[in-house]
Order: structure tokens, then sequence, then C-alpha cells
């Protein structure tokens, strides 16, 4: 008995040492927490959106079919996959949108993979200043390239709206495949995404070792077969990962399509919401699936890319391609060119339509005449019904829209601050704990939310939020949660990427003077990788004041800036559109000037620059 009673009291105390042990690591107390808190914001949404698949919503079409007010039911999937409209609700979205994720990584990899060659691995002229432009569409707002591609193209005769500007000046009118739908949105896309596939193909190519191409070389392999043989297969995984991440992220674009006029899985979302709520839910499921398979596809990669190893630390000085005394300027110039129309023309363009006295109206450019233009859109201090305004004070006196700018600059440092922070202890503790399962495990369900479409994030939240429980509906605290969430891969992949690099003899010393943890952090690793980090922190900011897809059916028009620039589109007011528009584009330009010039950080070098 007394054996028995002493075997049982050793093993409390080891089993007590060992949880005494664990919870003594700073990293194994991170991982702990963070697993069950990201499981519960990832895993509750999901549930709660599944459910809603089976839900009976009172004054919609599943309780019109089923005769009940309240209840579950499989109406809803019979209806969607099987009714007369499940061409135009189901089948016909899914395919345009399968199509546009696959169209706009075919142009994003070629156009970003193609000038992340050019810029790295040849003597182009003007890289620098090349470099630093291409990134601009994609810290833009997602739909400013649709609507330019409006102003450019856009004709009366052909889609029914104001003219363009080719139509307006010269008299040019784009067919109409040209003008909306499929092509335009995955030329659009394409061109939002190309500038990420540039800073994930050019970071291996900055990097990979230059040996193998160098022997290919001296056996007098033809250019070509090193391109072919040696140097794809060497960026194969960066073209993976681009092609995941883009398809995923495309896959819920809303913007684009809306304004393009194609219909999606994420625009049929929209336009069902209301009468087909449980049909509707069904489609975010739809595009949660791809979410999740892109994923696993992401993780299936990861493990072959070991075939792919190259990066050694003992490579030498690569060899850049000689494009010639002319060809490095032509190429350069063609690609000035380019940039312009992605990156300064948009700026141009939406400063133009806050000037013209009427949509589309460009009558200054071929008569010379600037009385024509008008300040109206400005600086109109009173409620006027005239002129187009509908009651509307111009931009500047308007208190929705800076009631807007502040919400969203508030949103943006918020979500940017717990995002950054979550992330940078997330990336720490994998770092520390990389062998460990749970630690892959959270390093996995960080990463989710960045997979799955930002409009199917967006719907999960809303139902998990706004209910007879909780109704957290049209509040900055709801889209502070959601935006922490969906930004946290952001900082946690920066954040680990930068920890991986050091090594663990730094913080080691640091122990060994018995230095608390909070001040081996503060002092010796944040400092360390600042710029990584604060990358983590720039990109949420970034990417959260130019967020619509994700905030739109939390908040009322008017709410934020988005919401705001869609609810004036709406209305008609396109100077205040264009705008809202020319606001946020020159805030994020802005804002990232200062980081990168106080910091160091810079995105078209990579995360952490």
């Amino acid at each position: 008995m007394d054996q028995t009673t002493t075997l049982r009291a050793g093993s409390s105390a080891v089993r007590r040492n060992k949880i005494k042990t664990f919870f003594s690591k700073p990293h194994n107390v991170i991982l702990l927490l963070m697993g069950i808190v990201l499981t519960v914001t990832t895993v509750a949404p999901i549930v709660a959106i599944v459910e809603d698949t089976f839900k009976i919503h009172p004054g919609t079409i599943d309780a019109y079919l089923t005769g009940q007010a309240s209840g579950y039911t499989l109406v809803n999937y019979i209806d969607l996959f099987t009714s007369n409209l499940a061409k135009t609700n189901l089948w016909l979205p899914l395919w345009n949108t399968i199509l546009l994720a696959v169209g706009t990584c075919v142009v994003s990899i070629l156009y970003g993979g193609l000038f992340a060659f050019l810029v790295t691995r040849t003597n182009l002229a003007w890289r620098k200043y090349l470099s630093s432009i291409f990134i601009f569409p994609y810290i833009m707002p997602q739909w400013t390239l649709a609507v330019v591609w409006q102003h450019m193209f856009n004709s009366n005769a052909v889609t029914g709206t104001s003219n363009g500007l080719l139509a307006a000046t010269a008299g040019i009118q784009m067919p109409l495949w040209w003008c909306k739908g499929l092509f335009p949105s995955l030329v659009v896309l394409g061109l939002h995404y190309a500038p990420f596939a540039y800073i994930l193909i050019g970071g291996i190519f900055r990097n990979m070792d230059a040996n193998l191409e160098e022997a290919a070389t001296i056996l007098d392999t033809p250019k070509w077969k090193i391109m072919f043989r040696v140097t794809l297969p060497m960026v194969k995984p960066a073209i993976l990962s681009t092609i995941l991440l883009v398809f995923g992220s495309s896959m819920g674009s809303y913007p684009v399509p809306h304004y393009l006029n194609l219909t999606t899985l994420a625009t049929k979302y929209v336009s069902m919401n209301s009468k087909y709520t449980g049909e509707a839910s069904i489609l975010a499921i739809i595009m949660m699936i791809f979410g999740v398979a892109i994923m696993l596809l992401n993780q299936m990669s990861l493990r072959s890319r070991k075939n792919y190893t190259t990066v050694t630390g003992k490579s030498g000085q690569i060899s850049k391609i000689n494009l010639g005394r002319a060809g490095k300027y032509i190429i350069a110039l063609v690609l000035v060119v380019l940039t312009f129309f992605t990156s300064i023309f948009p700026i141009v363009s939406f400063a133009f339509e806050t000037f013209l006295p009427n949509p589309g109206d460009y009558s200054f450019l071929y008569t010379g005449d600037t009385d024509n233009l008008t300040t109206k859109w400005w600086v109109t201090d009173e409620n006027i019904t005239e002129n187009g305004m509908y009651g509307q004070k111009g931009i500047l006196h308007n208190d929705t829209i800076w009631r807007a700018f502040k919400g969203t600059i508030w949103v943006s440092v918020c979500c940017s601050l717990l995002a950054g922070t979550i992330g940078t202890m997330i990336g720490y503790a994998v770092s520390k704990a990389r062998r460990s399962k749970w630690a892959n495990y959270v390093n996995a369900v960080a990463f989710l939310p960045y997979l799955m479409p930002s409009i199917a994030v967006g719907v999960a939240f809303f139902i998990l939020f706004s209910n007879e429980y909780m109704n957290l509906f049209n509040t900055y605290t709801l889209l502070i949660i959601v935006g922490t969430i969906k930004y946290i891969p952001f900082a946690s992949r920066s954040s680990l990427n930068s920890m991986l690099q050091l090594s663990g003899e730094i913080e080691e010393s640091a122990m060994i003077q018995n230095i608390p943890w909070i001040k081996r952090m503060t002092r010796i690793i944040i400092p360390i990788q600042k710029s990584s980090i604060i990358s983590g922190y720039l990109l949420p900011f970034m990417t959260c004041l130019r967020e619509l897809s994700l905030f739109m059916l939390l908040c009322t028009q008017g709410f934020i800036l988005a919401t705001t620039l869609d609810y004036f589109d709406e209305m008609g007011l396109y100077a205040f559109s264009s705008g809202i528009n020319l606001i946020l584009i020159v805030t994020i330009l802005v804002c990232n000037t200062i980081v990168n010039k106080v910091t160091g950080a810079s995105l078209d070098k990579g995360i952490g620059g």
C-alpha cells in the first residue's frame, strides 16, 4: 500500500515537473494560447456558416419552399443544385470564378515572373525605379484598375454608361467583351497580383545558387536549355506558391467582378443573400472549400521543396544576361510605359474624374477650354440638389466621407497593432518549436484565413456575430476582430521567416544571464529583425485601408471609406467615388513611403526589405 502510494506520488511529481517545465518556456505558453484562440476564431465561424446552410430563414425562399418559419432543412442544397435556377445561381458563377482565378494566375505569373527575371537577372536599365513603381497596383485598392479600365474603355454605345477616355477623345469604341466580363476582370486582377508574383519569384532569383547555371554554361549548354532545365526548376516552388496564393485570393474577389460586370460566386452571394440566404451560405462554403484545398496543396508543395534546395550560402555571383547597349534601354522603356498605366495613370485618372463637369466629359482635352472643368465636387459647402450633387456637400466638406476616413484609419491601426503583435508572437513561438506537431498546427491555422476568400470570411463572421444572441453588426469592434484574424498571416509569416534566420545562441546567451523574456524580445530579438517585423505591421495596415470584400457585409455603407466609395458609386456620384479612391491611394502611398524611409522595410524586395 505504502509502495503504491509512493509510486503514485512520484508519478504525480514527475507530471508536475513536466508541466512546470513546459510553462517555463514562453514559446510553449504562446503556442498553447494562440492554438486555442485561433482554433476558436477559425472553427467557430466555419461551424456557424455550415449551420446556416441548413437553417430556415424567415421571409426568404427556403421559408417559402418549406412552409416553415424556423428549423432546419435540406431544401437549400436541393434547390441550389437541382432547381431550374441552378445554372444561373451556381454552375455559371462557379465556372466564371474558376476561369477568373486561373486567368489571374496566368497573367500575374507571366507578367510578374518576367519582370522579376528582367530586374534580377539582366542588366536592365532603371531597375531601382521600376522595382519601386511596379508594386503600386498591389498596395492600391483592388478595384482601382477596374475603375481605371472603365474610365479608359467604356463607351455609351457599347456599355450604356458614360464614355471613357478613348470614346470621348478619339471616338474609339472597344467591343463589349473588352469592356466588361471575364477578359477585363482577369487582366485587371492579374495586373493587381503581378507585384505579388514579382516579390516571391524575384526573391528566389536573387538568392539562388549560381553554380548550377555556371556549370551548364561551361558545358556549352544553350541559353534556352539552361532556362528550362536549370533556372525554372529552381524557381518552381516560388511559382507554385504564387499560383496557389493568387488562385485563393482571386476566388473570393468581389470588387473587380462587381465593377466589370462578371458574375462570380462572390457577386452572386451578395445578390442572393437577402432572398436566398441559406443558398448564399452554401456558395460561401464552396469558396471556403477551395481555400482549404489550397492550404493542403501548399503543405504538399512545402514537403517537395527540398528537391529544389539551391540556396546554400556558398553561391557565387550570379552572372546577369546582357540585353545589349540599346536593348537594356528599349525593354526598360517598354516597362516604364506599362508601369505608368498600372501605377501612375490611376492617380491621374481619378484626379481628372473629380474635375469633370459630368462623367465621361473629356471635352477640355480637344477643345483646350479648361473653363469647362469644375471644382464643385470638392469645394461645395452646402447641400445642393441640382448640378448632379444629389444633396451632398463637396468632398472637402462632406461629413460622411471624413467620418468614414477616421473610421478606416482607426480600424486599420487597431488591426495592424493586434495582427502584427500576435503574428510576431506566433512567428517567434513556431520558430522555437518548429519540430513540434502543435507548432505546425498553430502555423497552419494562423495561415488559413489568408487562403480563405475574404468575402467568405466576412460571411462567416457576419453569421456568427449578427444574430439575436450577439449582434456586433456595424461596429468597429467586429471589423477589428475580423481584420485581425484575416491579417495575422501577414505578420506571422514575416516574423517566422525572420526568426528562423536568428541563431539560437543569441537568446541563449541572454538566458544564461537571467534576462527576462520580455527584455530579450524588446532589447535583442525585435531590434535585430526590426525591418521584417515592421513589415508584419505595415502589410495589415495597408491591406485594411483598401479592404472591401471582407468588411462589406459587416457594416453599413458610409461606415468606412471602402463601403462609402461603393455607396457613392451606386448613387451615380462617380466624382465622389473617384475622389475617395484618390484619398485612399495617396494615404497608402504616403504611409508606405514614410515607413520605408524610417525603417528601411521595402515590399519590392520582399517582406522585410
